[in-house]
C-alpha cells in the first residue's frame, strides 16, 4: 500500500502489536471497526454488536442441531418431554440474542454474567439471572464490557458456573474480554460432570475459548459431550453479515469523511477511539500503552 492510504477493518490492534507498527512504518491511516466505543451515537457503526448478534443466533442452532433431544416440552400420546435446559455464560450481544433464540425454540434458560445491569435485560427475555453478589461491584470497564476478575472472584464465579452447567443439556458461552485471551470459565471437571449427550458451543473459540477442552475450528466429543470451537460464526450467514457489516462501514464513513473527503476530527470520540495509526503516529489510546509496555 502507498504511504497516506486509509484502511478500514477489524484490526484488534491489541492483539495485533506487529500489524501496528507495519501500519505506523507504511504511513497508514487505520480505522478499526472492533475499537468503535459503545456510546449511543456510534450504535448505527458497532460492528461488533452486529456480528455478535448473528453469532449469538447461530450457537443456538448449532446447540439445537446436536442435541438429542426437544427443546420445547413436548406433551404427547406416549409421555410429556421435559424442556431442554440452556445455560448461556455472557450477557452481552451474542449471549442475550442466544437467549432469545433458545426461548422461541421453547428450552428453559439460564444466563450467567459478572455484570449485574444486564439482569433486567436478560429476564426481559424470559431467562433466569444467575449472579454472584461479591462480584458485582468490580466486573465492568468503563466501556461497559466486562473486565478481568480478581483470583478470589474467579473462584467464586467457577463454583457457581459449575452448578449450573451440570444441569444443563446445552451450554453456550460468550465471555470475551477486548485484547486479552477469552477467560476459561468451564473446566474439563465441569465437563466430565455433564451428562453424556449433553453439548457446549463455546462462542470464544477465536481467542482461545471459554472452555479448557475446546478445539478452535473442531468439534470434539469428551466423556459424550459434544464441544463445538466455531470460528467466524457470522460468515455462516453471509447475506445478513454483509448487509449488516457494509451498514456499519457506512456509518463510520459517513462521520470520517466530508464532501467526499477524509475528515479525521480527533475531538470526536468515536473517531478517537477507532483510529488506530495516522501520519506514522499511534492514536488509539489502549494500544499505544500496550506497545510502551511491551518495549
Amino acid at each position: 500500500m502507498v504511504e497516506n492510504t486509509v484502511v478500514i477493518a477489524a484490526f484488534q490492534p491489541l492483539s495485533n502489536l506487529d500489524l501496528v507498527e507495519l501500519l505506523i512504518g507504511k504511513g497508514i491511516t487505520s480505522l478499526s471497526m472492533d475499537a468503535i466505543p459503545r456510546i449511543a451515537r456510534a450504535q448505527k457503526m458497532d460492528s461488533l454488536s452486529s456480528m455478535s448478534s448473528l453469532a449469538g443466533y447461530k450457537s443456538v442452532l448449532i446447540a439445537s442441531n446436536s442435541l438429542g433431544k426437544y427443546f420445547p416440552m413436548m406433551m404427547t400420546a406416549a409421555a410429556t418431554v421435559p424442556p431442554a435446559r440452556g445455560f448461556i455464560l455472557g450477557a452481552g450481544v451474542a449471549g442475550l440474542q442466544a437467549i432469545a433464540t433458545a426461548r422461541r425454540l421453547g428450552a428453559v434458560v439460564r444466563a450467567f454474567d459478572v455484570r449485574p445491569d444486564v439482569k433486567q435485560q436478560v429476564e426481559s427475555l424470559g431467562a433466569t439471572f444467575i449472579q454472584v453478589e461479591e462480584m458485582a461491584a468490580s466486573s465492568e470497564d468503563t466501556g461497559g464490557y466486562a473486565k478481568e476478575l480478581s483470583e478470589e472472584h474467579q473462584k467464586l464465579e467457577q463454583e457457581v458456573i459449575h452448578e449450573y452447567v451440570k444441569d444443563s443439556d446445552f451450554v453456550i458461552t460468550t465471555a470475551l474480554i477486548p485484547g486479552r485471551p477469552a477467560p476459561v470459565l468451564i473446566t474439563e471437571a465441569m465437563v466430565n460432570d455433564m451428562k453424556p449427550g449433553s453439548v457446549i458451543v463455546d462462542i470464544a473459540a477465536e481467542t482461545g475459548g471459554n472452555c479448557a477442552l475446546t478445539k478452535p475450528g473442531e468439534i470434539v466429543t469428551i466423556n459424550g459431550v459434544e464441544i463445538h470451537g466455531p470460528v467466524n460464526l457470522p460468515s455462516s450467514m453471509p447475506q445478513q453479515a454483509s448487509h449488516l457489516y457494509s451498514r456499519n462501514i457506512v456509518g463510520l464513513l459517513q462521520l470520517a469523511t466530508k464532501e467526499g473527503e477524509l475528515n479525521l476530527d480527533f475531538d470526536d470520540a468515536i473517531i478517537n477511539g477507532c483510529c488506530i495509526t495516522h501520519e506514522s503516529k499511534v492514536i488509539h489510546g489502549p494500544t499505544k500503552e500496550r506497545i510502551e509496555a511491551n518495549s
